[in-house]
């Protein structure tokens, strides 16, 4: 496992485990950000990744990209 800050752009991966306060967690699923779900990098710019999840694109910042586990 290791974070989705990470992982390779382009590479599908499968979410593991998703960390951090429970507001936070709640946020990132409500996003799609569950654990078996595939998230894809499609660019990173400044810290900051856009990514693939449920056949929507999502920006988030790499503070929530470390706090998401993938393999």
């Amino acid at each position: 496992m290791m974070p989705l800050s990470m992982v390779k752009e382009g590479e599908p991966n499968v979410i593991r485990k998703v960390g951090g306060k429970e507001e936070t967690k709640r946020f990132l699923e409500n996003l799609g950000f569950v654990a078996g779900g595939t998230v894809t990098v499609i660019s990173r710019a400044d810290g900051n990744m856009i990514v693939n999840i449920r056949d929507s694109r999502v920006a988030i910042g790499k503070e929530m990209a470390n706090r998401i586990m993938v393999s």
